[in-house]
């Protein structure tokens, strides 16, 4: 399984209407890729702006190519609105190998 790692950054004002946009856009769009096993949004703020990491979780780097093309280094925004609330848009994510691990139990959802 992969890892793929998005970083974006808002102004702090602006993050909750942010991650409600990613909510309705962002995240169901990565989960209606074939290969995608899920999402997580981790969100750091501080008094002037506000980090978001994306982590999405895919079968293989084939998966991720079909989602993201022929270079999956690079950053796909497939949403108008992301130039209007990110401060820069970042051209490059990052992929890893996930070895092992667990979240919880397992049984059910991590939270909403």
């Amino acid at each position: 399984m992969i890892a793929r790692i998005w970083h974006g950054a808002v102004k702090t004002p602006r993050k909750d209407a942010y991650y409600e946009y990613m909510m309705k856009t962002g995240v169901p769009w990565y989960k209606s890729h074939e290969g995608n096993r899920g999402v997580l949004v981790l969100q750091k703020t501080s008094p002037e702006t506000t980090d978001f990491l994306l982590l999405s979780f895919w079968d293989s780097m084939d998966a991720v190519r079909k989602f993201a093309g022929e270079n999956p280094e690079l950053a796909v925004y497939d949403f108008d609105e992301d130039k209007d609330f990110l401060l820069e848009m970042e051209s490059k994510v990052a992929h890893y190998e996930i070895r092992s691990g667990f979240i919880g139990s397992g049984d059910g959802v991590l939270c909403s």
